[in-house]
């Protein structure tokens, strides 16, 4: 079971990387696609994808990893939540778990008083 979590993991990550990725790869609606893959001119048909290649391939890529990383959060969560905690006692909420006990001395020792110290400077000369 923690190596289907420890893929899950994985995976989004990746799709999450992946998915910002092609986000700073897609122009904004006012830029031309073919300045945003260095064509020039020729109203972007010399472009990577071609004339509207570009934004239909990077606009679905992106749903798709949008939606892949949504399953793999919606997944981690319900096994994160499923999978009791085997580290402490309780129940699987952090507000469900018992306090670590605090151990209680048995006897209190009282401190002494500190001594004076001893006499220095001017004080130290005798009076006469």
């Amino acid at each position: 079971m923690q190596f289907a979590l420890n893929l899950l993991v994985v995976v989004q990550i990746l799709s999450a990387l992946a998915m910002v990725g092609l986000i700073l790869m897609q122009h904004g609606k006012g830029a031309d696609a073919g300045a945003a893959f260095g064509g020039g001119g020729g109203g972007g048909s010399a472009s990577l994808f071609g004339a509207t290649g570009g934004a239909n391939f990077l606009s679905r890529t992106t749903a798709l990893l949008a939606a892949v990383f949504l399953g793999t959060t919606l997944a981690l969560a319900y096994f994160g939540y499923s999978v009791p905690n085997t580290a402490g006692s309780g129940g699987s909420s952090v507000l469900e778990r018992e306090a670590p006990a605090v151990p209680v001395p048995a006897t209190v020792v009282p401190v002494p008083a500190p001594a004076a110290a001893p006499a220095s400077g001017v004080d130290a000369i005798p009076k006469k």
